[in-house]
């Protein structure tokens, strides 16, 4: 049985922390098509960004996949080979974040469709799901990656899924513990909520709702 004292002293503090702007006006409730970003919000953060843009030869800071694009066609198409193989292996070691089951069957149990849009590969991204328990919650189309159209920041992913729901933007929740998610999200025109487990919360103006970790954001919603 879940704590409900605990419980109430989440939902309490979710709605003191965002209850400061007018956007919690946006009622999550009311939304009905989900978009979560995949690693660092429904699986724990495990990738080293920064290991990865060493042993790829890339500026350190920079974005992986916009760096990559920007070197020769030869180069470039033998850099994203070594970037697969890479996130495959940490494909294999995903694990769950904490909440995330309890979610999705929340937002299942209410008939909400839910997807996912990664910055990764297509192979990848089904690796994680599945690595992490969660692959039965996605139908195949709605798991949308860098080989279905330009990646996150770009808002391309989240019109994508839209347009496969056949939904508006204002239907619409993107997810994600990142500014790329938040942009993209915000770009397209959707409610977007920052998972942020540190409480920091960095772009503000990006961000709908904030929240410290996906059962807090459950809470929200009434699981």
């Amino acid at each position: 049985m879940p704590d409900k004292t605990a419980q109430s002293e989440k939902t309490e503090q979710a709605t003191q922390r965002n209850s400061s702007t007018d956007k919690m006006n946006v009622s999550l409730k009311d939304r009905t098509h989900w978009i979560f970003d995949m690693d660092g919000t429904l699986t724990l953060a495990i990738h080293d960004f920064e290991a990865i843009r060493q042993t790829l030869g890339l500026p350190s800071g920079q974005p992986i996949l916009e760096a990559i694009a920007k070197r020769p066609a030869s180069e470039a198409q033998a850099l994203n080979q070594q970037l697969d193989a890479l996130e495959h292996d940490i494909a294999r070691e995903a694990s769950i974040q904490p909440g995330a089951i309890d979610l999705l069957r929340t937002l299942q149990a209410q008939g909400k469709h839910i997807g996912i849009l990664t910055r990764n590969g297509r192979d990848i991204a089904d690796a994680t799901l599945q690595a992490a328990g969660l692959a039965q919650f996605f139908s195949p189309e709605f798991i949308v990656s860098r080989d279905c159209c330009a990646a996150k920041p770009l808002p391309d992913g989240v019109h994508l899924l839209l347009e496969r729901w056949q939904a508006e933007p204002e239907q619409a929740v993107m997810v994600g513990d990142f500014l790329y998610d938040l942009k993209a999200g915000h770009d397209a025109g959707v409610a977007t909520v920052h998972m942020d487990v540190n409480g920091e919360f960095a772009w503000p103006e990006l961000t709908t709702v904030g929240v410290t970790g996906l059962d807090e954001l459950g809470t929200l919603l009434g699981s």
